[in-house]
């Protein structure tokens, strides 16, 4: 994504496929490729021929992908939004070559996009995302939010209208990573570790399975579940971004940075994905741990 459920303040997204993660439920049609014979065992395929067909998704450059591998099929479940065509698919299968078996293909309902918007709004240029976790370095204190946030506004506020600043970017990353650390420049504005009224004090990265919630400015708190770990998605126009959260959680434009947690442990930062919360959706999250390790920074 950037996530990026990025959203311009005129209602207008700044690129269609980055919104990252809007949220639609995964249609349930999924095409896997069929063996010869429905009797034959499954093929096994190595560790290093996995990460090979993974690499050959990514060759593939199709946007509206996300690809990850599942250990219990022992396939690379490749996701795809409604853009994508079967003459995509299909280049997708051949250059995986004669490993094309390893894949599995998903729809999922609506596109793959970014979005802007700890779940409060908080606003930059002509965009608006939502604060990550509070953190801090000592006694300096920032907050986190989605890479392609930072990466379309420097300063951000409190309000709409610009009247309240909140505090300036140390850095952003994206692609490649979707996280950006944002420093409190404000001394009157508070900055609980908190979710909503939900008290936040440490991190850890989810297993498979495991029952998540999301705030964002837009859809407020929704829940489901991490369908897998280390995805890849490729937002388009070369934003490709690795090493996700992938959940059916929902979530529309301006979520983007907005948390991911479960009870007091933080989970990810919003960063893309499909559909939106009234029907369901994927969505996409940037491990919140990954972030505190790059800029030295504590939760709690």
């Amino acid at each position: 994504m950037r996530i990026k459920r990025t959203t311009p303040r005129s209602g207008i997204s700044r690129r269609s496929r980055l919104i990252a993660v809007t949220t639609g439920l995964v249609a349930a049609a999924a095409f896997a490729v069929p063996s010869a014979n429905a009797s034959e065992t499954p093929t096994t395929f190595s560790a290093s021929a996995l990460k090979g067909v993974s690499g050959s998704v990514l060759k593939a450059d199709v946007p509206g992908t996300a690809w990850a591998v599942d250990s219990s099929t022992n396939r690379v479940v490749v996701t795809v939004d409604s853009t994508v065509s079967k003459a995509e698919i299909a280049k997708i299968k051949r250059e995986a070559g004669s490993n094309a078996g390893a894949l599995t293909i998903k729809r999922s309902a609506g596109q793959f996009k970014p979005l802007i918007s700890g779940g409060d709004a908080i606003y930059g240029g002509s965009y608006r995302c939502s604060l990550g976790f509070n953190v801090h370095s000592g006694s300096t204190y920032y907050f986190l939010t989605a890479g392609h946030c930072g990466e379309v506004a420097s300063t951000w506020y409190s309000n709409s209208g610009h009247t309240t600043v909140l505090g300036s970017n140390v850095s952003y990353s994206f692609p490649g990573n979707d996280f950006a650390l944002v420093r409190y420049t404000n001394s009157s504005v508070s900055h609980p570790s908190t979710v909503g009224s939900q008290t936040i004090t440490s991190a850890a990265t989810p297993s498979v399975g495991t029952t998540v919630y999301r705030r964002g400015s837009t859809t407020g708190t929704h829940s489901g579940r991490v369908t897998a770990l280390n995805a890849t998605v490729n937002y388009g126009s070369g934003d490709v971004v690795s090493g996700l959260i992938q959940t059916t959680v929902c979530a529309e434009g301006g979520d983007s940075g907005g948390p991911l947690y479960a009870g007091t442990v933080a989970y990810g930062l919003t960063s893309g994905g499909s559909g939106n919360c009234t029907s369901g959706g994927t969505t996409f999250f940037q491990p919140v741990t990954e972030a505190l390790s790059y800029y030295g920074v504590s939760i709690g």
